[in-house]
């Protein structure tokens, strides 16, 4: 269950990404313009654009998600410190309180991304020891039988009759339980030291 909630989170936090790197590559000179006027270098708009996009779909399907969850957390933190860095604004406040969450939820798919790499190599490292263990004893069952073959053709070749195995039959048992001096029988079987 926790690993669909991850997909999910993962899923729409890579929605925030792909939505703003889209709507950046359709209206490209309005992104040049607030890059210029944030005080960055011109012809960011497109790279910026596909970045936010390639990213955001790398995310949401799962793709080098260690990677691309620290490059987006630093891509977000400098536009908290080129675009959201009036404080004293509440607005800025808000938006850059916003990028604070989506770098924590980034931290998140990356340490989830972590775990889960971790798990599916101890299970197959246990995979892995099951099968051995597995192997074993079939080897050793194969050993057993090829034991009991060997002995049986002994046993013929030296014109006995081969050994086999005997089921033990119950033993009857006369004791006066009840002390009425009537004896009551019972069956009962034989234990390895009633021999």
């Amino acid at each position: 269950m926790s690993k669909i909630a991850a997909i999910i989170g993962r899923f729409l936090i890579a929605l925030i990404f792909v939505i703003s790197g889209a709507s950046k590559l359709m209206d490209i000179s309005s992104t040049e313009t607030m890059i210029v006027a944030a005080g960055l270098p011109g012809g960011l708009a497109v790279p910026v654009g596909l970045f936010e996009l390639l990213a955001g779909l790398c995310l949401a399907a799962g793709f080098m998600v260690r990677l691309v969850s620290v490059l987006l957390a630093v891509f977000v933190a400098a536009t908290i410190l080129f675009f959201h860095n009036k404080f004293t604004d509440p607005m800025q406040q808000v938006m850059a309180l916003k990028n604070v969450a989506i770098i924590g939820g980034l931290a998140l798919a990356f340490a989830h991304s972590q775990m889960w790499s971790h798990y599916y190599a101890i299970a197959r490292e246990r995979h892995g020891e099951l099968a051995a263990r597995s192997a074993e004893d079939r080897i050793r069952d194969a050993e057993l039988r090829a034991a009991r073959a060997e002995a049986r053709a002994d046993a013929i070749a030296e014109n006995q009759t081969a050994p086999t195995y005997v089921e033990t039959t119950p033993r009857t048992v006369v004791t006066d339980y009840n002390h009425d001096g009537i004896p009551e029988v019972r069956a009962r079987h034989r234990r390895w030291f009633d021999w």
